[in-house]
């Protein structure tokens, strides 16, 4: 549970409840709902009783401050129908961290020293607000501060062991795994249809592992599988065993896994051929040799790019034809041209409409995808792209790079 009216607002990013989900499901713990909150006493009251009613064991970050509007304290005392009490060992370590500052406490920060009758304090290393170990019934609350750095220190040091503890007396020990499995070029519903027989048979089996899809924009569709066993050791089995599964299934819209993105998909590939790209961009404007180069590496095998963006430069430079230039022929010239430019083995372009207006007769989202592999015939594909100039430009671009990947997966692929 986060606490913090800036949260609601949107003027932070909660990355801590990203981090703690991460943490948990390393020690085995399931973690079923987050919840943001504001600084308000009775709505926070209301999401912790909520949250309790739903879990075994809550974990609320933020409202440990000194300031009014720090009121978790509070809140945790009425759900446990307790009083405050102030702790002088709190009051007096608090103070020794203002004198070592040269700094005389402000009384405000008394408040910080606040322990619900029954709650342990989890003393504080890094800032002055300590945490508190709230039992309610058989569940528990675990309040961390909610500065990141400190909520991190005060969990693996304090909470993750009582965890442990907690867990080991249930008899659910274990970890929760996760691979993603990363698609271009296929819609989430015709992957959710062609995975459904198989996501059937991992529910009535059990349910481990599980198959989640998550839509990610211009990235595609992430196939997710999450295990739970006894150690990495086994879930990595379960991960390995499943992803080929699922590899199966999808084909080739697959194009990576985990960390791996399109670029060094395609980086490994050129690589392995020893084979260098060089690339021409009108419409992506450079979007697709930014990407390229962000790859540790790349001058093994990226000769260059060249950004013609005005028609005349495709003519001159790209040696394109003269005449229309958001057309197959002029994406199949322009990647011919930049490979002969550069000297390079394969060649790969982008020509089209990124809107708002039509051009040449294209509607916006009108793109061509030019590749020329050796002395191979070029060839190109045409695509129709959704969404705004930006979207349009942004899927240009993994969708270039994605033709190139298919084609240099394929056997029979060599440069003359």
């Amino acid at each position: 549970m986060a606490v913090g009216t800036e949260l609601l607002l949107g003027q932070i990013v909660d990355t801590n409840s990203v981090w703690l989900g991460e943490q948990l499901a390393s020690a085995g713990v399931d973690s079923h709902f987050h919840q943001a909150v504001g600084d308000n006493h009775r709505r926070i009251v209301l999401a912790l009783r909520t949250a309790l009613a739903r879990g075994d064991g809550v974990i609320a970050c933020g409202g440990l401050g000194p300031t009014h509007d720090d009121i978790t304290r509070e809140a945790i005392a009425e759900v446990m129908n307790v009083p405050l009490e102030r702790d002088p060992v709190i009051v007096a370590r608090i103070a020794e961290l203002f004198s070592s500052r040269g700094r005389a406490m402000p009384a405000s920060n008394e408040r910080q020293a606040d322990v619900p009758r029954g709650a342990t304090p989890m003393p504080q290393e890094l800032g002055t607000a300590p945490g508190l170990l709230c039992p309610v019934g058989n569940k528990v609350v675990y309040a961390l501060p909610g500065v990141p750095y400190e909520m991190q220190e005060m969990f693996n040091r304090a909470v993750l062991p009582d965890l442990r503890r907690r867990l080991g007396e249930s008899g659910a020990t274990g970890i929760i795994a996760s691979r993603v499995v990363k698609t271009w070029g296929m819609s989430e519903s015709g992957l959710g249809e062609l995975l459904a027989p198989r996501i059937e048979a991992l529910d009535s089996g059990g349910g481990n592992p599980t198959i989640a899809l998550l839509a990610s924009g211009i990235e595609g569709i992430k196939i997710r599988i999450t295990a739970k066993a006894a150690d990495s050791r086994a879930a990595g089995a379960l991960l390995a065993s499943e992803e080929a599964q699922v590899r199966a299934l999808v084909g080739e819209a697959v194009f990576g896994a985990d960390d791996e993105t399109m670029e060094s998909t395609l980086a490994a590939l050129l690589m392995a051929r020893s084979w260098s790209l060089a690339v021409a961009e009108s419409v992506t404007g450079g979007l697709v040799a930014a990407r390229l180069v962000n790859v540790p590496g790349a001058s093994n095998w990226f000769k260059g790019a060249v950004v013609a963006y005005d028609s005349t430069v495709k003519f001159s430079l790209l040696q394109v034809p003269e005449g229309p230039v958001v057309t197959d022929k002029a994406a199949r010239a322009m990647a011919e041209g930049v490979r002969r430019l550069v000297g390079a083995d394969v060649g790969l372009a982008m020509t089209g409409v990124a809107g708002p207006e039509p051009q040449e007769g294209h509607p916006p989202g009108t793109v061509f995808v030019g590749l020329a592999i050796g002395e191979s015939e070029p060839e190109a594909l045409e695509v129709h792209l959704p969404g705004d100039r930006e979207r349009v430009r942004q899927y240009a671009a993994i969708s270039a790079l994605d033709l190139l990947r298919r084609r240099l997966t394929r056997a029979g692929v060599v440069p003359a």
